[in-house]
């Protein structure tokens, strides 16, 4: 049985009255002949309800930060707080100086009852004294926790002292995890002062290559990024800076000469690509490189935005032996998953991007949401306009790009831009709901009860989805694959992510494992009835 509105409504009739009209916002039935559907997002969990969201701290440090490799990132708060400090989310990365790669490093001042009390700025700086004499970074970041912020301890003079101190930039990030409602806030805190303070600090005034571009919210979960690095270089083209999977410092600050910016995950970085726009007059392409079809769109897109004959040509050269090499694997595989249907709720753009590869698999996507999107996320950047800001967007410290009179330079004539605009994604997203079948459901900010909810009505093949609700769904017989960190395998981008994507599935949907495990509605009677004293009811 498939979902409908009135099933839809049974499942909210549950809720009291007051949680039933807040939820109500945040799902909608995919229909085309509704010109917009308007579904609420980034607003806060309603509290006592199970949610899979992280905090600002997270997006900041554990998102954006963590990966770049030649930076030291402390973290300022409870030891508690350090699981965010670590390669929780297997952001690989690869240096030749061994010396500068720290990414498996866990630093935190591991802040005790004492520093609560009288101030943990003390340690904070001996921290960095220490960072210093062991690692010798080229840069230092300080991200916040919320008793930091709680306390009031002044992070930023912490930082200025230690830059006239050590010689090196050190930056000071306030994402106390209470900012903003999950970790987009703290991505967008990021954000900010990477454009703010490290990109455009560079001395390079142009790219040493051709076809300059940097790729942004990539983040190199399970090796995504050296696989979709491989194929651009290939190509031809020379990649400036990753923000931020096995990314540099040193890269990052050279990143104002790029020609072109690669937006993959839109909602992580899609402030530093507008930044960018505005300050180097660089514009931006919205790419996709999950999934075989969505690898080709990406890569033609791009040749037809630097507009060169041989860039062309090798472009349609690399698609053509890629695809004779994979094609025949690819579909072995796709015989085994073909007729299955799926859940996709996976924060940042996953949950949108692999129901492509799903579709190329021949799953169908039955439902689909993110944890911590903005309206533009699901229905278009056409609505940004009409976004309201509220109190919790209020509490990230706001950044207003302004043009480099230096170094600002137009890519491309605005004659071009348009013409352009009218046939690639450049400096547009369309959303989550423009590729989704009518009759399929889009939630924000699934929760566990509606998880279990949906799953009983659907009953899918598989649910991709995070860590926190892996093994709950595990547990209702259901195929689940972990997309944050991919469940120890990846790649999953590009050419050959797709086909290690496709292996990946197969074992899933191969295993006996599901014949062993009986999901709860599974032991409640098909018919429930009583005696009364007219008889059975």
């Amino acid at each position: 049985m498939g979902m409908n509105e009135a099933k839809l409504q049974e499942i909210l009739d549950q809720y009291p009255p007051k949680v039933q009209k807040n939820r109500k916002k945040h799902i909608f039935i995919k229909r085309s002949d509704v010109e917009s559907q308007q579904i609420e997002a980034n607003t806060r969990t309603i509290p006592g309800i199970i949610t899979n969201r992280g905090c600002a701290y997270a997006g900041c440090k554990g998102v954006v930060l963590g990966p770049i490799k030649d930076m030291v990132h402390i973290v300022h708060g409870p030891i508690g707080c350090g699981y965010y400090a670590w390669n929780t989310r297997r952001n690989k990365a690869k240096s030749d100086d061994p010396k500068q790669n720290f990414i498996n490093y866990c630093i935190s001042t591991d802040m005790q009852e004492s520093d609560i009390v009288f101030g943990g700025e003390k340690k904070l700086a001996k921290v960095i004294d220490e960072v210093m004499e062991i690692f010798n970074p080229k840069a230092i970041t300080l991200s916040a926790t919320c008793p930091v912020g709680l306390i009031g301890d002044d992070m930023g003079a912490v930082a200025k002292a230690a830059e006239a101190k050590h010689g090196v930039q050190v930056l000071s990030f306030s994402c106390e995890g209470y900012k903003g409602v999950s970790q987009s806030a703290g991505h967008h805190i990021a954000n900010n002062i990477l454009m703010e303070k490290v990109i455009g600090t560079g001395e390079q005034e142009e790219a040493p290559a051709k076809f300059p571009i940097n790729l942004l919210g990539e983040y190199n979960i399970g090796g995504d990024g050296w696989e979709v690095e491989r194929i651009l270089k290939e190509i031809g083209y020379h990649v400036v800076s990753v923000m931020t999977g096995d990314g540099s410092y040193e890269a990052i600050k050279n990143a104002h000469t790029a020609e072109l910016n690669l937006v993959q995950c839109h909602r992580s970085i899609n402030y530093i690509a507008e930044m960018l726009e505005t300050k180097y007059g660089t514009p931006w392409l919205k790419v996709n490189f999950i999934g075989i079809e969505g690898t080709i769109e990406s890569l033609r897109n791009m040749a037809l935005y630097f507009d060169d004959k041989e860039l062309t040509l090798k472009t349609e050269a690399v698609i053509a032996s890629e695809l004779a090499r994979i094609e025949p694997i690819f579909d072995q595989y796709k015989k085994i998953c073909e007729g299955k249907t799926a859940f996709c709720f996976v924060g940042g753009s996953r949950g949108h991007h692999f129901q492509n590869l799903f579709s190329e698999l021949g799953i169908e996507t039955l439902l689909a949401g993110y944890e911590f999107a903005h309206r533009d996320d699901y229905e278009g950047r056409e609505v940004i306009p009409t976004i309201k800001t509220d109190a919790d967007s209020k509490n990230i410290p706001h950044y207003t790009a302004e043009v480099d009179e230096k170094r600002f330079r137009l890519k491309v004539s605005p004659e071009k831009l348009e013409e352009l605009k009218a046939k690639i994604p450049l400096g547009q997203y369309n959303g989550m709901r423009f590729d989704m079948k009518d009759g399929s459901i889009i939630v924000d900010d699934l929760n566990h009860f509606e998880t279990e909810e949906f799953i009983k009505v659907l009953k899918p093949d598989i649910f991709t989805s995070g860590i926190k609700d892996k093994y709950v769904i595990q547990k209702m017989g259901i195929n689940s694959k972990q997309l944050h960190s991919y469940d120890y395998s990846g790649p999953y981008a590009g050419f050959n992510g797709a086909v290690k994507f496709a292996e990946d599935i197969s074992m899933g949907f191969a295993s006996p494992t599901w014949n062993f495990i009986t999901p709860p509605w599974k032991n409640q009677p098909l018919l429930e009835g009583s005696v009364t004293e007219e008889g059975v009811a």
